[in-house]
């Protein structure tokens, strides 16, 4: 089977509608602004290929429109359809063309306004996820480090590793001093984000005893300089978005949890957890980046979602 990168794939695809199916060039133009969006979050959940798409994680794009928490507009109904018809066509082209084994946006249907919050994973899957990787060695305190940072900070995962050593900021003297990350978000926006102190304590002990000896790894192959990148992978070079997929999607499975765990899922569940710790929309607006607060509202909805649940249950004259 074909694995041709994303980018390449869907571009057959609109070069088919074009020269094929002969269709105007607005109607290529929705084409291409639905296609471009669906590839920037299947970039960000760390898959690079047509075949590694499910069916779940199409559903999971779909909510994301609904919401906005890809970082896009949310989505009515009917934009949230036209972007599926876009995406069925593109796997069913992907399908005939044997890119793919099968079309996995077949049996797809456009989620109900009801289905359309993000998912959060429980505090204490959080925990296990994040104690799995092995601090006695040095890719299990990446990982670790790595895990704790995206959790803590509710970074994309395309912001983590585009963080260089550089990027990591000490206010205070000594590893209990506070710690911030400067963060470079969409439009090269950037703002600064401070770390708790399980993930600060993780990425120093990243940052002192494994991210040396993965950096000499890279000079002692190339015989240059190491990258200046914080997260690196084993060969000391920056670690790449598929290859932290793999870490979260591997810790989780080790883990034991069994909801389906990507990239978003710690964003999702960073900012769900601090609403329900007492934390104000405009501070988790500004911790996430949103460049709107309606996107931070959404999450507002799980809380009272929840809230609403405990009540039922607790009260005895809610039922």
């Amino acid at each position: 089977m074909n694995t041709d990168p994303l980018p390449q794939a869907a571009e057959q695809y609109l070069i088919h509608l074009r020269v094929e199916r002969g269709l105007s060039e607005n109607t290529l133009s929705s084409y291409r602004r639905d296609i471009i969006r669906y590839l920037d979050y299947l970039n960000a959940e760390g898959l690079s290929s047509p075949g590694k798409i499910t069916e779940s994680r199409i559903g999971d794009y779909l909510r994301a429109l609904a919401t906005g928490s890809d970082g896009g507009t949310a989505l009515g109904e009917t934009s949230v359809a036209r972007a599926l018809a876009s995406i069925r066509g593109l796997h069913r082209y992907w399908a005939a063309e044997g890119l793919t084994s099968y079309d996995p946006a077949r049996e797809v249907q456009a989620p109900k306004l009801g289905e359309s919050l993000p998912k959060a994973l429980s505090v204490d899957d959080i925990t296990r996820l994040l104690e799995t990787p092995n601090p006695a060695t040095p890719l299990g305190l990446r990982d670790r480090a790595l895990l704790e940072f995206l959790y803590a900070t509710g970074a994309r995962i395309s912001e983590a590793i585009g963080l260089d050593v550089d990027d990591v900021h000490r206010a205070g003297e000594g590893p209990e001093g506070l710690l911030l990350v400067r963060v470079t978000g969409k439009g090269n926006k950037q703002r600064m984000v401070p770390v708790g102190s399980y993930a600060r304590q993780a990425l120093n002990d990243y940052l002192t005893a494994s991210r040396p000896a993965l950096a000499e790894r890279a000079q002692r192959r190339r015989r240059r300089r190491s990258s200046p990148a914080l997260f690196l992978n084993k060969l000391g070079g920056r670690l790449s978005r598929q290859s932290a997929w793999t870490v979260l999607t591997k810790t989780a499975e080790q883990a034991g949890i069994s909801a389906d765990v990507s990239p978003h899922t710690l964003r999702h569940s960073c900012a769900t957890h601090l609403l329900d710790g007492g934390a104000d929309v405009r501070t988790v607006q500004e911790l996430l980046g949103h460049a709107s607060v309606t996107t931070t509202q959404i999450y507002t909805k799980i809380t009272q979602q929840g809230l609403s649940e405990q009540y039922r249950l607790a009260h005895p004259r809610a039922r």
